[in-house]
């Protein structure tokens, strides 16, 4: 299908979260004149993701005060909405999506903004016991709080000790919800960080009166009493009100995989977000893609890139390419606590822990090295580390670790870099 002008020209951009979205605006921001068409399956207004496992899960808020932009934004900027409609296909030759209507829609550019979706482990009776739920989307949180909801006592079960386990278990405890947590290896976090900070956690949620419990294998889901029950390969049980399957994600490739665009961990795409179709973009956690900092490819499970490639793969769209060169950031929050994480630890050989004092709620930071070169800081309650580390990262600096090592000595960028 030839398009005569750029006038005519259409962008549809499949996913509409903050990938998606971000990059719909950066398209106008970049000078794109032609449509740009938002599909998601979601037939809410696109909303923030990371507040459901926290802020939104335990406030009374509707999805209004999550929402990245206002109604009023598309139209102003003249972005088209179609939402609660799935893409079932994509004909890469005709350049059209078949959608899951019936209906068929024209592209001449394509961003794909697809994320991922929980795992659902394969656990005897997961699929027949009530009551056990992912936490993805904002209707998971409302079945979540209406299995939780008063008289108080309740319980939960969260089977999976990572980031969106652990938020969802200090959630729920702030709640007045008795929750156990459940975990494969033998410690929480262990795919993401440092021994020293998964004790931390640890330390932190059994301070919450939360129950840790790891190396626990989840062999299967029944009912007792009309109440989901947790039975172990140890033989313990666990019975709750409510069940939470925090394991990790799966990647949503199957349209790409099908319309035979290049698959390699997720989504292949290079420096300007394009995938092996030089009119089809794909951006966040979807994607594989190179990290020049740390001269590798990586796929990255985080708000930071799917809005950073949406950006890069507008001004490409638009005629301006730049090169994807972001440094990753994350961030969780647990009770009082928040942790900032810059950079990738993945390959550190050491480390070095520094605290900062005796203050409650306590503030520390694990600093990440591949011999000399900073790899990564995780800082909690530190956002000064934070902000150091992320310096010294960008520019390469090598760090004095004697001096980070000392809590008596300034944190500051002078006095730790070389």
């Amino acid at each position: 299908m030839a398009y005569s002008s750029e006038q005519e020209a259409v962008c549809v951009i499949v996913g509409a979260s903050h990938g998606g979205v971000n990059s719909a605006f950066a398209l106008r921001k970049e000078g794109w004149t032609g449509r740009i068409i938002l599909v998601d399956k979601d037939d809410a207004l696109p909303y923030h993701r990371p507040p459901l496992s926290k802020a939104f899960l335990t406030s009374d808020d509707g999805i209004n005060s999550i929402l990245l932009k206002p109604e009023s934004a598309y139209h102003n900027n003249n972005i088209e909405l179609m939402l609660g409609v799935t893409v079932a296909s994509i004909d890469r030759g005709r350049k059209t999506l078949l959608l899951d209507n019936g209906e068929t829609l024209a592209y001449s550019k394509l961003i794909l903004a697809v994320g991922a979706s929980p795992i659902i482990p394969p656990i005897q009776g997961i699929d027949t016991t009530a009551a056990v739920l992912p936490l993805r989307t904002a209707t998971d949180v409302h079945h979540i709080k209406a299995a939780v909801a008063p008289p108080q006592g309740k319980r939960a079960v969260v089977i999976g000790g990572g980031y969106i386990g652990l938020e969802a278990a200090a959630s729920l405890t702030q709640m007045g919800v008795s929750v156990t947590v459940i975990e494969r290896e033998d410690r929480v976090l262990a795919r993401v960080t440092s021994p020293e900070l998964s004790t931390f956690f640890e330390q932190l949620h059994r301070d919450n009166n939360v129950t840790i419990q790891t190396q626990k294998n989840v062999v299967s889901l029944g009912e007792v009493d009309g109440s989901p029950c947790v039975m172990c390969e140890d033989g313990e049980e666990y019975q709750a009100d409510v069940v939470i399957i925090g394991v990790g994600i799966v990647v949503n490739i199957e349209l790409a995989e099908e319309a035979g665009l290049d698959i390699e961990n997720g989504i292949a795409v290079d420096a300007h977000a394009r995938t092996s179709d030089p009119d089809i973009y794909a951006i966040g956690d979807c994607t594989f893609h190179h990290n020049p900092r740390y001269d590798r490819k990586v796929r990255l499970e985080s708000v930071q890139n799917a809005i950073d490639q949406g950006k890069i793969a507008a001004a490409a769209i638009a005629g301006k390419p730049r090169n994807y060169d972001s440094i990753p950031w994350f961030w969780s929050d647990q009770y009082d606590v928040k942790l900032q994480i810059v950079g990738l630890s993945a390959g550190y050989d050491n480390i070095v822990t520094r605290t900062e004092g005796e203050s409650s709620p306590p503030r520390l930071s694990v600093w990440y090295f591949r011999g000399e070169q900073l790899l990564s800081v995780d800082a909690v309650n530190q956002p000064k580390a934070y902000v150091i580390g992320t310096k010294l990262i960008k520019e390469g600096r090598p760090v004095n670790k004697e001096t980070l090592a000392n809590p008596s000595e300034e944190l500051s960028l002078s006095n730790l870099a070389v």
